[in-house]
């Protein structure tokens, strides 16, 4: 094994997934610094209209980086379940069809979004105050979709090995690479919106990079041959099956979130720029909760192919005791920090008001998402990805919209429409407990 590779299949669980998940979400960390950075930088250096300019962008950015890290978790349990299984042939198709449809879905989604920003920007009302600087930025962003779908699927790709470090660090030199560029491209080019995006295309680009260099170079399965590049029917139909749905999950939470979007654009610029820099804060949290839920994932994934049930079913209750533990430390440490932080972004105290707000009715309750997430995690690596992305269709997306043409219209306030979160993950959540044991019943050997 490298020295960067997880034996998930022998010894102790707790602290594997502990080395697992813990660079796994800072990965995520990195990840929304990219756009935190972009967001800081608008707020402190050129004003609350461009940082909100941006924060509108970000469901739609979310809508479509959740279809494409779906998928390439579909490419992480196929890998997973190979390796475990000590499939080795089938494991390098896999790879190799991973590789492949990364660069299918970037150019597809880069040109398809291109397309939807015109009729998403007339869904979400954009005040005309920030409505061209929004434009601006994410036709700009766009253009860095077939480097973030290689990034995800190779990361994908890395992590079913036990390897969650490389795309870490990857995305550590990416975010450098962005922030720098930012203060350059604003400060002495004057770019303003059109820079930060420019400088995020750019880091995104960096981090593929790194991550493809890094493949050509590896050892054992993971090992990418350019010259024996396939597409396997099989383990095509296997990524799709399992990470489709799952990445229909994750768009279902960014479909929600464009219409609460567009409700918050209602409030007015304050709210707009507050939801910005407080999603900026909250998503680190649920970087936390999410890696565990994909370390959930990764492990089962691996003994489900070996078919050892029980170590599955303990890897599932230990990933989301830990998650529970680290989770509830970070949000401690924001909601008590919370004026402090979010001053960073902007002084306005409307606008930290808000923000505040949004912390507390998102944050606190996050607990909710630790069990949602974990068991969505495991179930996806027993294979089955369809259950929770139904679940999540119905639930969440269901509550949200009812709640925001009837509570919301009943009474328009901030408080009112950040209340929708908790409660859709509530309703969600007990629903997906009943489904996890369901399924777990009535597992099936893997194939």
């Amino acid at each position: 094994m490298n020295a960067r590779d997880i034996d998930m299949l022998h010894g102790s669980l707790w602290d594997k997934i502990i080395v697992f998940a813990l660079p796994l979400a800072l990965t995520g960390v990195m990840q929304q610094l990219l756009n935190a950075a972009d967001v800081l930088t608008l707020g402190q250096l050129v004003g609350k209209n461009a940082m909100a300019a941006v924060g509108n962008n970000i469901s739609m950015v979310g809508l479509i980086g959740s279809l494409m890290m779906g998928l390439s978790l579909g490419a992480n349990v196929v890998i997973a379940q190979n390796i475990g299984a000590n499939r080795i042939d089938r494991a390098h198709s896999a790879v190799s069809t991973t590789f492949i449809l990364a660069g299918i879905c970037g150019i597809f989604f880069c040109i398809l979004a291109e397309f939807l920003v015109a009729p998403i920007f007339y869904f979400l009302d954009v005040p005309s105050s920030v409505v061209d600087m929004a434009e601006t930025y994410l036709r700009i962003f766009l253009l860095s979709l077939p480097a973030i779908s290689f990034y995800n699927f190779q990361a994908a790709i890395f992590r079913s090995k036990g390897d969650t470090r490389t795309p870490l660090i990857a995305l550590a030199i990416a975010s450098g690479v962005n922030i720098f560029l930012n203060l350059i491209f604003v400060l002495q080019f004057d770019w303003s919106v059109a820079g930060v995006a420019a400088a995020t295309v750019i880091a995104n680009v960096v981090s593929a990079i790194i991550l493809f260099c890094e493949l050509l170079k590896a050892d054992g399965v993971i090992k990418l041959h350019l010259n024996a590049l396939i597409v396997d029917k099989e383990e095509l139909f296997e990524i799709v099956r399992i990470g489709l749905p799952a990445g229909i999950q994750g768009m279902v939470f960014s479909l929600s979130n464009l219409l609460i979007q567009a409700a918050i654009n209602s409030l007015g610029a304050d709210a707009m720029a507050a939801s910005a820099a407080a999603f900026t804060i909250e998503i680190n949290v649920f970087c936390v909760v999410n890696a565990f839920g994909q370390a959930a994932t990764t492990f089962v994934g691996q003994n489900y192919g070996a078919g050892n049930l029980q170590r599955c079913k303990r890897a599932t209750w230990v990933a989301m005791g830990l998650s529970a533990l680290f989770m509830q430390t970070l949000g401690f440490v924001i909601l008590f920090f919370a004026d402090e932080v979010l001053s960073l972004f902007n002084e306005d105290p409307e606008v930290i008001r808000l923000g505040v707000i949004r912390l507390w009715y998102i944050v606190a309750p996050e607990m909710i998402n630790v069990a949602m997430e974990g068991l969505s995690g495991a179930l996806r690596g027993y294979g089955i990805s369809l259950t929770p992305a139904i679940i999540t269709l119905i639930c969440v997306c269901g509550v949200r919209v009812i709640w925001v043409f009837t509570a919301f219209a009943k009474i328009p306030t901030y408080a009112t429409l950040m209340a929708v979160y908790p409660i859709s993950w509530l309703i969600t959540t007990i629903i997906l407990i009943t489904a996890y044991f369901y399924h777990v019943k009535r597992l099936k050997p893997a194939r």
